[in-house]
């Protein structure tokens, strides 16, 4: 199913009079000063602002903690720092990003009108709320840990029901990546109260299990049904010899290995070891998987794609898609032919987090920054260096992993490399986002 380009209405009065229409001025210095006003003219505003705050403070706090193991520093838990990194990394910044994105793009998809910004902002409030208390309750108190969770969680579940209202009154004739949306959106609000539970009741196999089903379930199925509907377009749009291709049947496909790897990795936790015949299958679904993603990725223009940057980072990231599914196989096998003793670690999952989730999302939250701030379409140098730079983090990171024997510089670098990207990503479209657009039109 191709996505139309809209057709532009007739100006009343014909082209002269379209030619003098006055054209909104852009704002003076005074007024293009940062204002806290201005992230509720837009929901993108709004949500990639509180997104941006989390994704920087997600980024330090990691970093902090891994340099002070480094020194030998001593730094008090309550909750295992990989489950509390794990969780953080998976539901701290990601869903505001998704908030902004859905209540700008959303209405578009559905037919619906142009949702307040103003209307997000007591949901925004709470889950950053939520996540800074949730940070220092890993680290004094599971009481709360739980109860800040408990905040997030309501938070998050408040906008995945006000985008529900907004799918059920649309009247659109297609609502495939919306309704997709939406029940990914509230495994996420599931996920996130069985986290509630598994803190308040110390069971941390419970938090684990859900923070896998989230990556899988919520945050990569959300993030595959944006890249089936918006990457054919943006590369068709730009690109004209490239067609628009995007079968339902692929779209399908795609969720439905998510959602086979986050089960997967939830019987991981409950069943370790798992049973070979489990190791086989994932490699049985993964090898073809991981194969059907990189042609996709070259049939969706790739290399076309290379002549554009902003189109680039879409495309880069969708790429690690495919070769996170190729680590993941190659992982299963050695560990089906070794009894789990042998695998690649953590490798195929920060391919999918750092990788796929990461670059997409800098790509993704770029191009809308860029449009609806009244700026050129296209990756300036900043941008351009940003995403290389996380770029460089990712590659460290699945180094780190697939080579333990280097140490531990590998892993620092990362960090250190991945902060970079995010805290210079936040500092320039933060600036962006609180004011107003720079060709003085309104949103």
């Amino acid at each position: 199913m191709a996505l139309k380009p809209l057709n532009p209405q007739p100006v009343q009065g014909g082209l002269k009079a379209a030619q003098r229409a006055p054209k909104p001025a852009p704002p003076s210095p005074v007024e293009s000063a940062w204002r806290p006003h201005w992230l509720l003219a837009a929901p993108h505003r709004l949500g990639f602002f509180g997104g941006a705050v989390m994704l920087s403070a997600s980024a330090l706090w990691w970093c902090a903690v891994l340099y002070a193991g480094a020194l030998g520093l001593s730094i008090p838990w309550v909750v295992a720092p990989s489950t509390a990194h794990a969780l953080l990394m998976s539901l701290g910044f990601m869903p505001l990003f998704f908030a902004g994105f859905l209540f700008t793009a959303g209405p578009k998809w559905l037919g619906m009108p142009e949702v307040p910004a103003r209307s997000l902002l007591p949901f925004v409030l709470a889950y950053l709320v939520g996540w800074g208390m949730c940070l220092v309750g890993f680290h004094l108190s599971t009481l709360l840990a739980g109860a800040a969770m408990a905040i997030v969680a309501t938070a998050w579940t408040g906008l995945v029901w006000k985008f529900t209202r907004l799918w059920r009154a649309s009247r659109a004739d297609d609502k495939v990546h919306a309704t997709v949306v939406v029940f990914a959106s509230g495994f996420g609000a599931l996920a996130m109260w069985a986290v509630v539970v598994g803190l308040l009741t110390g069971q941390e196999s419970l938090i684990r299990a859900a923070t896998q089903g989230a990556l899988w379930i919520f945050l990569a199925t959300v993030f595959a049904a944006v890249s089936h509907r918006m990457i054919p377009f943006f590369s068709a749009s730009a690109l004209p010899l490239l067609d628009a291709w995007r079968p339902m049947w692929l779209l399908w496909s795609m969720v439905g290995v998510l959602w086979f790897e986050g089960a997967a990795a939830c019987l991981d936790i409950w069943l370790w070891p798992s049973p070979g015949g489990l190791r086989w299958l994932q490699v049985a679904v993964e090898a073809p998987a991981a194969g059907l993603m990189l042609w996709l990725a070259i049939r969706w223009g790739l290399v076309q794609s290379l002549k554009i940057r902003l189109l680039a980072m879409l495309h880069g990231g969708f790429l690690w898609l495919g070769i996170a599914l190729a680590l993941q196989a190659l992982s299963h096998t050695l560990m089906a032919l070794s009894q789990d003793q042998i695998s690649l670690g953590l490798a195929p999952m920060h391919a999918m987090t750092m990788g796929y989730l990461g670059a997409t999302m800098f790509a993704m939250a770029t191009r809308v920054s860029s449009g609806h701030s009244g700026r050129p379409l296209a990756a300036d140098n900043t941008a351009w260096a940003l995403y290389w730079v996380l770029q460089l983090a990712v590659v460290l990171r699945v180094i780190s992993a697939l080579w333990p024997a280097s140490g531990p510089l590998p892993l620092l670098g990362a960090i250190a490399v991945w902060t970079l990207a995010c805290c210079g990503w936040a500092l320039r479209y933060g600036s962006w986002f609180g004011r107003p657009r720079v060709d003085g039109r309104p949103g």
